[in-house]
Protein backbone atom coordinates (compact mmCIF):
# COMPACT_ATOMS: atom_id res chain seq x y z
CA UNK A 1 0.00 0.00 0.00
CA UNK A 2 1.22 3.69 -0.70
CA UNK A 3 1.97 5.88 2.49
CA UNK A 4 -0.54 8.64 1.09
CA UNK A 5 -2.85 6.00 0.76
CA UNK A 6 -1.91 4.50 4.39
CA UNK A 7 -2.12 8.13 6.11
CA UNK A 8 -5.89 8.25 4.28
CA UNK A 9 -7.17 5.36 6.14
CA UNK A 10 -5.25 6.12 8.83
CA UNK A 11 -7.07 9.74 8.87
CA UNK A 12 -10.34 7.86 8.14
CA UNK A 13 -9.95 5.56 11.13
CA UNK A 14 -9.01 8.14 13.69
CA UNK A 15 -6.15 6.71 14.29
CA UNK A 16 -3.82 9.88 14.85
CA UNK A 17 -1.22 11.44 17.04
CA UNK A 18 -1.01 14.93 16.68
CA UNK A 19 2.60 15.89 17.57
CA UNK A 20 3.49 18.63 19.93
CA UNK A 21 5.13 20.79 17.84
CA UNK A 22 1.96 20.42 15.50
CA UNK A 23 -0.46 21.37 17.91
CA UNK A 24 1.41 24.37 18.64
CA UNK A 25 1.94 25.03 14.78
CA UNK A 26 -1.85 24.20 14.50
CA UNK A 27 -2.61 27.20 17.44
CA UNK A 28 0.07 29.37 16.09
CA UNK A 29 -1.09 29.35 12.23
CA UNK A 30 -4.99 29.59 13.35
CA UNK A 31 -5.38 25.96 11.31
CA UNK A 32 -8.09 23.66 12.84
CA UNK A 33 -7.44 19.64 12.55
CA UNK A 34 -11.37 19.53 11.41
CA UNK A 35 -9.79 21.57 7.99
CA UNK A 36 -6.94 19.22 7.59
CA UNK A 37 -9.00 15.83 8.09
CA UNK A 38 -11.96 17.01 6.00
CA UNK A 39 -9.35 18.23 3.56
CA UNK A 40 -6.92 14.97 3.91
CA UNK A 41 -9.36 12.86 0.49
CA UNK A 42 -8.42 15.49 -1.94
CA UNK A 43 -4.67 15.99 -0.43
CA UNK A 44 -1.93 15.76 -3.01
CA UNK A 45 1.52 14.47 -3.03
CA UNK A 46 4.17 17.43 -2.61
CA UNK A 47 7.01 15.57 -1.13
CA UNK A 48 8.13 12.05 -0.58
CA UNK A 49 10.56 11.47 2.14
CA UNK A 50 10.57 7.54 2.84
CA UNK A 51 13.90 7.43 4.51
CA UNK A 52 13.22 9.85 7.10
CA UNK A 53 14.83 8.80 10.28
CA UNK A 54 11.50 9.16 12.13
CA UNK A 55 9.81 7.31 9.65
CA UNK A 56 8.08 7.96 6.66
CA UNK A 57 6.81 11.17 5.97
CA UNK A 58 4.92 13.17 3.34
CA UNK A 59 4.02 16.89 2.79
CA UNK A 60 0.37 17.34 1.69
CA UNK A 61 -1.34 20.17 0.13
CA UNK A 62 -4.68 20.53 1.45
CA UNK A 63 -7.31 22.29 -0.33
CA UNK A 64 -9.50 23.54 2.68
CA UNK A 65 -12.26 26.21 2.22
CA UNK A 66 -10.45 28.80 3.40
CA UNK A 67 -6.89 28.76 2.20
CA UNK A 68 -4.45 26.14 0.47
CA UNK A 69 -2.83 24.26 3.96
CA UNK A 70 0.22 22.60 3.92
CA UNK A 71 0.80 19.39 6.38
CA UNK A 72 3.37 16.86 7.16
CA UNK A 73 1.90 13.51 7.88
CA UNK A 74 3.94 10.63 8.53
CA UNK A 75 4.02 7.15 10.74
CA UNK A 76 6.71 6.00 13.02
CA UNK A 77 9.38 4.07 12.24
CA UNK A 78 8.79 0.24 12.75
CA UNK A 79 5.03 1.07 13.01
CA UNK A 80 2.00 0.54 11.01
CA UNK A 81 -0.02 3.08 13.02
CA UNK A 82 -0.72 5.72 14.50
CA UNK A 83 -0.94 8.25 11.72
CA UNK A 84 1.53 11.21 13.07
CA UNK A 85 0.86 15.18 12.05
CA UNK A 86 3.95 16.04 12.55
CA UNK A 87 3.40 19.88 11.68
CA UNK A 88 1.33 21.71 9.77
CA UNK A 89 1.49 25.84 8.41
CA UNK A 90 0.06 28.11 5.82
CA UNK A 91 2.37 28.10 2.93
CA UNK A 92 4.36 31.84 2.44
CA UNK A 93 3.71 32.68 -0.80
CA UNK A 94 7.44 34.29 -1.26
CA UNK A 95 8.63 30.50 -0.94
CA UNK A 96 6.24 28.68 -2.79
CA UNK A 97 4.78 28.84 -6.75
CA UNK A 98 1.46 30.45 -7.24
CA UNK A 99 -0.18 27.39 -6.99
CA UNK A 100 1.86 26.27 -3.60
CA UNK A 101 3.55 23.30 -5.31
CA UNK A 102 6.12 23.78 -6.06
CA UNK A 103 9.45 25.69 -3.35
CA UNK A 104 10.77 28.76 -4.86
CA UNK A 105 14.25 28.69 -5.77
Amino acid sequence: MELLDKIKELAKADKIHVSTHAFDRLRTNGISSNELLESIDTAELLEDYPDYHAGPTVLLLHHSAHDPLHAVWGIEKGTDEPLVLVTAYRPDPKHWSDDFRKRKP
